[in-house]
């Protein structure tokens, strides 16, 4: 009978390598599960990071939010009598040279859900142009 090493240097190296692509692998997936479970949590931070900057802007730029967000809910309730819309939240500033140019909309939330309210202004100030 002959006797054979089981653990030869080609073994070995072969066996490294398995474990290095298991621990690989693993690595990956645990990634991949992480980013997963993080993803909501991070879209919601971007929206309220995006939001911040948006009301910064309208800040700065003199835009008097007040203002806008009383012609946003007057269109509202013009546009959609039946529905109670809580939140409202400036998700964009279009702020062109001039001013007829300039935009903003709004994004109400309620019984039916999201609605988007766009504003222009005007020489004599902010109008309501849509609600989506």
């Amino acid at each position: 009978m002959t006797s054979r090493t089981l653990l030869t240097p080609a073994n070995a190296g072969l066996a490294a390598l398995v474990v290095v692509l298991l621990a690989l692998i693993g690595g990956l997936l645990g990634a991949r599960r992480r980013d997963e479970v993080q993803a909501p949590a991070y879209e919601r931070h971007l929206r309220e990071a995006d939001h911040a900057l948006e009301q910064a802007r309208a800040s700065d730029r003199g835009w008097d939010r007040a203002m806008m967000e009383k012609v946003a809910r007057d269109a509202l309730s013009r546009d959609r009598p039946k529905v109670t819309f809580g939140q409202l939240e400036l998700v964009l500033v279009d702020d062109r040279p001039g001013v007829e140019e300039d935009r903003a909309h709004f994004e109400a939330t309620g019984g039916e859900g999201r609605v988007v309210v766009v504003l222009a202004r005007e020489e004599a100030g902010w109008v309501a142009e849509q609600v989506i």
